[in-house]
């Protein structure tokens, strides 16, 4: 059994002002006090092109996807955020994910993760985070149960950024709580 337990976390959105962005720096502190070691990253220092089999037989996995995977692997689980495009993951997020998956191991196998969504409108990115479990647990993930939806996360946010949904911070420690709990157990 693991006593440290390290989490990578990041978020399927680029934009600077993520909703997203700023629902995983609160899940983040959840972690942190549930007694997680969290490696924080922005995908936008980890560019990848969209993935081509073509390009990955000409040049193989591009440095970012290698140092991304080396990342996951590093670490014993993962706290996701999945902003929701249309109903579905960010191409973002699905093309991060795809890259990783082309290196000669995968790197999802085995990890816990939990996954979180926000969004302005009424459902808080709920398809988008049912659609991430399922993909990471395809992966060979063990997946926390439930994870964390924000609905009108617009309204949610100090101008500074900090979560003030009483309910969303409730719903982040718990699941904060058993993703740490899960990869003590599992690692």
């Amino acid at each position: 059994m693991v006593t440290a337990v390290r989490l990578l976390a990041f978020a399927g959105s680029a934009r600077r002002g993520s909703l997203n962005r700023k629902l995983l720096v609160a899940a983040v502190e959840a972690a942190r006090a549930a007694g997680a070691d969290v490696t924080l990253i922005d995908l936008n220092d980890h560019v990848l092109p969209l993935y081509h089999g073509d390009l990955e037989d000409a040049q193989g996995l591009p440095p970012a996807a290698a140092a991304l995977v080396a990342l996951i692997q590093s670490h014993h689980g993962l706290l996701v955020a999945s902003p929701e495009y249309n109903g579905n993951v960010t191409p973002l997020l699905k093309n991060t994910i795809d890259w990783c998956t082309r290196a000669d191991a995968n790197p999802f196998a085995g990890k816990v993760a939990a996954v979180v969504s926000a969004s302005p409108g009424p459902f808080g990115g709920a398809k988008s985070l049912q659609q991430a479990q399922q993909l990471l647990f395809k992966l060979g993930c063990h997946v926390v149960p439930g994870g964390t939806t924000l609905a009108q996360a617009d309204k949610a946010f100090h101008a500074e950024g900090r979560l003030t949904d009483a309910r969303a911070l409730k719903s982040l420690k718990a699941l904060a709580a058993s993703l740490v709990e899960l990869t003590r157990k599992i690692s």
